[in-house]
């Protein structure tokens, strides 16, 4: 027990006058100044009540074909596996750079048995003269803590430090990445309803233009028209099988780039999904204040825990050159009897410091410094690049909010505009007031209008989730 308590209180004694005597060379952190003021467009701000870091992704998503996917790709998906990996990765260097603070304590033991001839002869009895051997056994015990250094110039706490914020990064980054995973299984699921939709529409465009056809072919056969209408008809017919195969096509790659999003093969019993149309969850989401943003969005926040590492790592480079102390100490047993191994007569310690003094390295020291000094120069330009992208992708949504919920508006009035329009031309193209090529022009309009109110309504979707997760919406799930 004696010889914990020595090296334990040794070990103590140590840490302590390495944490009081520690002096931080390392740069105070502060947010570095932008080069911009973030602010948003007050122009474009919604009236929102919802703040979108106060709901869950399950809540803003309500299609529950969807929220299937994005739960499998969040469990399954490769990517987002490495990036949680990562995470224990810089969790582990930083228990490791941390542990270099305190002293290392080690047990030992040892007996020796030796054997070493006696010069002269040993008398025997009949006094008689022989060679003779001397047996001697060694037995020690010990605890103690081997080439600790005391941090004076807090080089080991600033390297800590550095790690602290490498893995805090991490974690942000890890973050990110789990909203971008959210955006693009939305993103790549509305495209692939909208191409369902368009498929749909596609086909039933063809059966009607087939009945155009057949009809257009009784009249050519009864000489009531001539062969101009018919050659038009099997051109709109065309057109729209030819679009079909389109959206087939796109239908098959959407399907591929989902399954690699969701982290292999699409699971074939997901719950029925939900129509364009009715996606909307109904939420106005608040953008709150601009400088909140530098709270929620995790890259924000990565960026600046990276700044905050090369910060650090700028204060073990300055340490570099100011003396290096170590002190090893033990304390233990000693005895030539394993019996009397553990008497009080037998305690040993040691204790001895050392310094290292750098004095010519040809630079190299000076070059650390100036490359730490570097990378935060660069950190600080990728922190207020990324801050700037963020305002940008939070303005962006804030715009294409009000201004494809208008051009929404416009459409639906254009698709009944152009379905009343060609409605009125097959009337006045059955009672001979006009010709077939009226009829092609509104069937036209009418099929692009309905293909663009589709695409207006996917584009309007996806723009809700971008500025749900723009705002650092989707907390990660426990």
């Amino acid at each position: 027990m004696s010889i914990i308590t020595h090296t334990v209180r040794l070990a103590i004694g140590a840490s302590a006058l390495a944490l009081a005597g520690c002096v931080n060379l390392a740069d105070q952190h502060e947010r570095p100044v932008l080069s911009t003021d973030p602010a948003y467009d007050g122009n474009y701000r919604p009236d929102g009540s919802v703040a979108a870091t106060d709901i869950s992704w399950r809540e803003f998503l309500p299609d529950p074909r969807l929220e299937a996917l994005i739960a499998s790709a969040l469990a399954n998906n490769r990517d987002l596996v490495a990036a949680t990996a990562r995470i224990e990765q810089a969790r582990a260097r930083f228990r490791i750079e941390d542990s270099r603070r305190y002293p290392t304590i080690v047990a030992s033991g040892s007996a020796v048995r030796s054997r070493a001839p006696i010069l002269g002869p040993v008398a025997q009895a009949d006094g008689a003269g022989v060679p003779g051997a001397f047996t001697a056994d060694r037995f020690d015990i010990a605890v103690g803590a081997t080439a600790f250094e005391i941090d004076f110039w807090g080089r080991l706490a600033n390297l800590s430090a550095a790690a602290r914020a490498e893995y805090l990064a991490t974690i942000a980054a890890q973050r990110a990445f789990y909203l971008s995973l959210i955006g693009d299984v939305a993103s790549t699921y509305y495209q692939l309803v909208e191409t369902r939709e368009q498929i749909t529409l596609a086909r039933a465009t063809i059966d009607s233009r087939r009945e155009g056809l057949r009809i257009a072919r009784l009249r050519l056969d009864s000489g009531v028209t001539s062969a101009l209408p018919f050659r038009q008809a099997e051109s709109l017919l065309t057109q729209a099988e030819q679009q079909l195969a389109v959206q087939e096509l796109a239908g098959a790659r959407l399907r591929n780039a989902l399954a690699v999003l969701v982290g292999g093969q699409i699971p074939g019993t997901l719950p029925e999904g939900r129509s364009l149309a009715a996606q909307d969850n109904g939420m106005r989401l608040d953008p709150g204040l601009p400088s909140q943003l530098l709270l929620y969005r995790p890259d924000i926040v990565a960026a600046e825990e990276r700044l905050r590492a090369a910060r650090a790592n700028i204060g073990a480079a300055r340490a570099a050159f100011f003396p290096t102390i170590s002190l090893t100490g033990s304390a233990g047993q000693s005895s030539d009897e394993l019996g009397g191994l553990f008497d009080g007569d037998g305690f040993t310690w040691s204790f001895g410091p050392s310094i290292s003094l750098p004095i010519f390295d040809r630079g190299a020291r000076e070059a650390n410094v100036n490359l730490a000094e570097a990378q935060a120069a660069e950190d600080i330009a990728n922190y207020d690049l990324t801050v700037q992208n963020a305002f940008r992708e939070v303005s962006d949504t804030l715009v294409g909010r009000v201004w494809l919920e208008q051009q929404l508006d416009a459409q639906r009035a254009n698709v009944e505009a152009s379905r009343r329009i060609a409605r009125i031309a097959r009337l006045r193209y059955r009672e001979g007031v006009a010709d077939y090529l009226e009829v092609l022009d509104a069937e036209r309009s009418l099929f692009a209008a309905q293909q663009q109110l589709l695409a207006t309504q996917r584009a309007y979707l996806t723009n809700g989730v971008n500025l749900y997760l723009a705002l650092g919406g989707g907390q990660p799930e426990e």
